[in-house]
């Protein structure tokens, strides 16, 4: 989790508006803000990347914003972004539709221009950034969804799971993380397509993407797993063996390959690590997967031309020389 940021960190009261704003502009999205509470501003800012997706959770003094065109060409993390207003009421302007919100949920998308303003006191708010490319849902039919209030029975599910994830989230460990952005994800397609309507009426092509996205979810979380194979990745999805391979037909890598080049990716990155360079490289293999070193350095070898041992000799050496 990232660290808990308080405006108080800056010792001049006068200061901690314009901090706010450029620690807003830096982290999340170019954007302008104006307050009639410079004089006592007040703010709290933390995140937690989950990996494929990011949660992060604001509480301020009330404040105006405002996205233009130009802002977006500065920077655009092309992003959409699912807000939980915890705490006070916001309204929201984008795509022609003005909304208030209060204890609900608001989808916005960092490519368009918006407007926001607390009404009344301080808000609290949580936010999901997805990336555009990782949501599994017709971009046409979101974009129906934005500056919309989304509140609904289903909603307060992903509302709560949010919460608890930000709460929690400094006791759990990084890859367990990255498995909780998987379900994040998963629970907020599937939050959103309810909105949309029945799931089930989505474009076959929109529902075989979401499938394939979350195989790649899964399989990254799996890596580790000397198991993970293409039968069973089919049986966990519960599709047939021949479905899973016709999902990879337009990819750039069958799943097998796709398995065995993320290994090898994760053995790669190990062995150049120097924290790490006391474990023998048959520690590292297996921790990706790889059942035998020889198997292991078979593959290696053919994919980039050196043994494991000469690329970790060849790494380390290059660090201790800059």
């Amino acid at each position: 989790m990232g660290p808990l940021v308080a405006s108080t960190a800056v010792e001049a009261r006068e200061d901690r508006f314009d901090w706010f704003c450029e620690a807003v502009s830096a982290d999340v999205m170019p954007v302008t803000l104006s307050t009639s509470h410079a004089a006592d501003f007040q703010a709290h800012m933390t995140h937690l990347n989950l990996g494929v997706v990011r949660l992060g959770a604001v509480e301020c003094s009330p404040v105006l914003s405002r996205r233009t065109l130009s802002h977006v060409r500065r920077g655009d993390p092309e992003q959409l972004q699912l807000a939980l207003i915890s705490k006070g009421t916001f309204r929201i302007s984008q795509r022609g539709t003005d909304t208030v919100v209060a204890g609900g949920l608001v989808l916005t998308d960092t490519s368009r221009p918006s407007e926001g303003a607390c009404i009344g006191g301080q808000v609290e708010t949580v936010v999901m950034q997805i990336p555009r490319q990782a949501l599994a849902l017709n971009p046409n039919q979101v974009d129906r969804l934005l500056g919309r209030n989304l509140a609904a029975s289903s909603g307060a599910v992903l509302a709560d799971f949010m919460k608890s994830l930000l709460t929690r989230g400094p006791g759990i460990r990084p890859e367990e993380l990255r498995a909780m952005g998987s379900v994040t994800l998963d629970l907020a397609t599937a939050f959103l397509a309810h909105r949309l309507g029945d799931p089930g009426e989505a474009p076959a092509e929109a529902r075989a993407q979401e499938t394939l996205q979350r195989i790649y979810r899964f399989v990254d979380n799996s890596l580790g797993d000397p198991a993970l194979t293409p039968q069973m990745i089919a049986d966990r999805h519960n599709i047939s063996l021949r479905s899973l391979h016709a999902l990879f037909e337009d990819e750039p890598l069958t799943v097998a390959a796709h398995i065995r080049r993320s290994r090898l990716e994760r053995a790669r990155t190990d062995l150049a690590r120097h924290d790490l360079s006391r474990q023998p490289v048959q520690t590292i293999a297996a921790r990706w997967g790889f059942l035998t070193a020889t198997g292991f350095s078979r593959a290696f070898r053919e994919a980039y031309g050196i043994t494991p041992t000469e690329h970790r000799e060849i790494s380390l050496a290059g660090r201790h020389r800059t």
